[in-house]
């Protein structure tokens, strides 16, 4: 595993390889698995993707507190009937990300990347990415792959856990190992992979967890559809030149410092922020059945 952006992007200069590659050979070295192995295995993941970013978009769901029915849905639909003021790509990317947010919601089949809490933001835009440039699922593995090295960063200096360090590290987290993916895919260098990361980061740093009771469906959802917006953004800056001056393990410890500073009542506790609300506590003491 590498440490930081530097020693990322050395590597790739000295073998003359993609960060995709990076990841590949040292999955294959420690799963003891052939490239063919860990490419099966990255399909299956793809598979599940797009059958729950895709499941929910014609049909609505109904949840106990009716916090987030059939939104996959209605944004679908609504990019079918009007032009939407972010462009009909956008609206579907987003309804995507909804789809499998209520999947979730209902405990179907998701992939959790990097927590469930966040499984709507890959998904959408590995999914809408794909279905736009026609991209074939080998190269979508690749993008992946360089979402791995992400998180691997992501997970040494900071956290996945909304408990721990806010919803910046669980949709923050997934934004940014999207955005790499984008880039990746649209065939951008291993520096641009890693700007978009670092500026998908910094554009949610402090984003704190205040999930209704607990549960991760409202705010969540409409995080993760925003969430994809940032890493589309994102990956647009990088590969048009635009640059962090803070490397992306820099980024990622600062991301950990914030979160360690968050109060405890906007850390996954369902105490504060939109979950201190008066709807919020009351849903939450019908959840707990308190009177």
């Amino acid at each position: 595993m590498y440490n930081t952006a530097n020693e990322i992007i050395n590597a790739c200069k000295e073998k003359n390889c993609s960060i995709a590659d990076l990841v590949l050979a040292e999955e294959m070295k420690s799963s003891k698995k052939s490239d063919a192995e860990v490419y099966a295995q990255l399909f299956e993941v793809i598979k599940v993707m797009e059958s729950s970013a895709t499941e929910n978009l014609e049909k609505s769901n109904k949840t106990r507190f009716q916090m987030t029915d059939g939104f996959a849905e209605k944004f679908y639909t609504y990019q079918k009937d009007h032009e939407p003021l972010v462009g009909k790509f956008l609206v579907r990317t987003m309804s995507r990300a909804f789809s499998t947010a209520e999947i979730n919601d209902q405990m179907g089949k998701i992939v959790a990347a990097p927590t469930a809490g966040s499984a709507g933001i890959m998904p959408a835009t590995i999914v809408s990415a794909k279905e736009k440039y026609d991209f074939d699922n080998e190269t979508v593995a690749k993008g992946l792959l360089t979402s791995i090295a992400i998180g691997q960063i992501i997970a040494k200096y900071a956290t996945f856990a909304g408990a721990e360090g806010g919803c910046q590290a669980e949709c923050g987290s997934a934004s940014a190992m999207a955005a790499s993916a984008l880039v990746t895919m649209l065939g951008g260098t291993p520096e641009q992979a890693l700007h978009a990361a670092s500026i998908t980061l910094v554009n949610v740093l402090g984003l704190v967890c205040d999930p209704i009771a607990g549960l991760v469906q409202y705010p969540c959802t409409f995080r993760n559809a925003s969430g994809v917006m940032n890493a589309f953004i994102s990956a647009d800056m990088a590969l048009a030149g635009v640059t962090s001056i803070v490397p992306f393990d820099e980024v990622a410890q600062a991301m950990g410092e914030v979160g360690r500073a968050l109060p405890e009542s906007l850390r996954e506790t369902g105490l504060g922020g939109l979950a201190g609300t008066k709807t919020g506590q009351r849903i939450r003491k019908e959840f707990l059945g308190e009177d």
